[in-house]
């Protein structure tokens, strides 16, 4: 009889340990570590200044005088300045009629400049490459271009490529995340995670407002990182990724409709951003964070939050107040407890104003944003990796600070995930021969200098 208790200690015993090491073999499955990235930088002769801009815009001869003061004040108010790139056929003035290998050469020029370089940096070749995954919104050739990169580079016939499309500015992230899924499967494995956007075919020559908006935002960029779930090689990475949270509220049909790709009354194609478009970025930027605030925030910040929720339903419910949304003295959960530093994605003025304003930041949290935005414009999914390479070339990632990427997206989606720095950071990157005139004491507008005689006439409402 003595003998079916001490079965029963050691069952529980055997159980509890295989549970542990359940547990402890998941999270080494899913650890990834980013060893590191690189953020394209075009040739000079594709910048587009100001007096390329303005020639670009007047060389529409469909525009009314409505329309080009509209889309001059777009422009004057994107917070973009001169050195941004574009296309060469856009700034050779084939915008009208691109070809299929426009948008082939611009791919090819990131690919055969930032996926090289990355390999130099790293030491690891395309051979050694285990997983694929590359991402660009707005250009599905066939063969796909995960395909062209492998043949471009030479890598292994088991090569597990993924090629994203149509996931619009949060693509970067989804692909981070079906990165790391595909790695957990192989252990000790290296991912390959490539992001761009094609604007050489995808240029809006109609007069819909809402649909001339992407052609004064978007500018020519990519980024291509490389992940790995190898413990051996921590030692040598920058960051290790610790959580990563993605909502969709794509359900919601003014969500769904506020970023689409379509065609104008005379069947002219482009990508038309409605006047709903921040009230479903603020309410997909609720829902990611709900979900992130308990796997990235201590227990302290959750509970003290909580406790004022409680008591100020119990205050308004006790005065016979109802609740208004957003309204003043609403308790704010403070992210600045369990995140250093904040890498958001430069889509445009308002969205940096809009996320400052809900995590209640400061002017030096958005300053990497911000610059981002001016420097580069936004380059749509690879935008979060020239706002981390501002922050890394500037010295302010020191080992154990945590990062809180956060992106926007056609859907509509909002992505967002923490790593935590583990190792140097140091490298000015594409920020190397600019980097120490930012910020400068004043963030000069050159088009505003030169179009800020441009007055709403119309009073439209401008959605950067």
């Amino acid at each position: 009889m003595e003998l079916l208790p001490l079965l029963t200690v050691l069952l529980l015993a055997h159980a509890m340990a295989y549970l542990a090491w359940t547990v402890a073999a998941r999270r080494r499955q899913s650890r990834c570590y980013l060893l590191d990235y690189v953020c394209h930088k075009p040739c000079d002769r594709r910048k587009i200044c100001t007096e390329t801009a303005g020639d670009v815009i007047q060389r529409n001869s469909r525009l009314g005088l409505r329309e080009y003061r509209f889309l001059l004040r777009v422009i004057v108010r994107s917070g973009i300045g001169e050195e941004t790139y574009s296309p060469s056929n856009i700034l050779e003035g084939r915008e009208d009629a691109p070809s299929q290998q426009d948008a082939l050469d611009e791919m090819d020029a990131f690919f055969d400049e930032a996926i090289a370089q990355l390999f130099a940096r790293t030491g690891f070749g395309p051979r050694d490459v285990d997983v694929l995954v590359f991402n660009v919104s707005m250009l599905s050739p066939a063969p796909s271009l995960a395909s062209r990169i492998v043949r471009r580079y030479g890598m292994r016939d088991d090569v597990a490529s993924y090629n994203l499309t149509g996931m619009g500015c949060s693509a970067g992230l989804i692909a981070v995340d079906l990165a790391r899924n595909a790695l957990r499967t192989r252990p000790r494995a290296l991912a390959l995670v490539v992001s761009s956007e094609s604007i050489a075919p995808n240029w809006y020559s109609g007069t819909d407002k809402s649909m001339m908006l992407a052609n004064c935002l978007f500018r020519s960029g990519g980024s291509a990182v490389l992940l790995t779930n190898d413990p051996a090689l921590r030692g040598r990475a920058k960051m290790e990724l610790r959580c990563l949270v993605r909502a969709n509220i794509g359900a919601n049909d003014d969500a769904h409709a506020c970023a689409v790709q379509r065609e104008d009354a005379e069947g002219r194609v482009g990508i038309s951003l409605s006047k709903a478009l921040p009230k479903a970025a603020v309410r997909a930027f609720a829902v990611n964070l709900r979900r992130l605030a308990p796997r990235a925030l201590p227990v302290a910040e959750l509970v003290r939050f909580a406790a004022r929720l409680a008591a100020r339903r119990i205050l308004l419910s006790s005065s016979g107040r109802k609740k208004a949304a957003g309204a003043d003295g609403a308790p704010k959960i403070n992210f600045k407890t369990g995140v250093d530093h904040f890498c958001l994605h430069p889509g445009g003025t308002a969205v940096i104003q809009a996320v400052k304003q809900s995590l209640g930041l400061d002017d030096d949290d958005v300053e990497p944003a911000r610059m981002t935005l001016h420097r580069w414009g936004n380059t749509s999914a690879s935008s979060l990796w020239y706002v981390l390479s501002y922050m890394e070339a500037k010295g302010r990632l020191e080992v154990g600070d945590r990062v809180l990427m956060v992106t926007f997206g056609s859907g509509f989606k909002c992505n967002s995930c923490v790593w935590e720095v583990t190792g140097d950071m140091a490298d000015r990157g594409v920020w190397d021969d600019c980097i120490d005139r930012y910020p400068p004491e004043t963030l000069d507008n050159p088009y505003m200098d030169k179009f800020g005689w441009i007055n709403d006439v119309d009073g439209d409402t401008l959605i950067i």
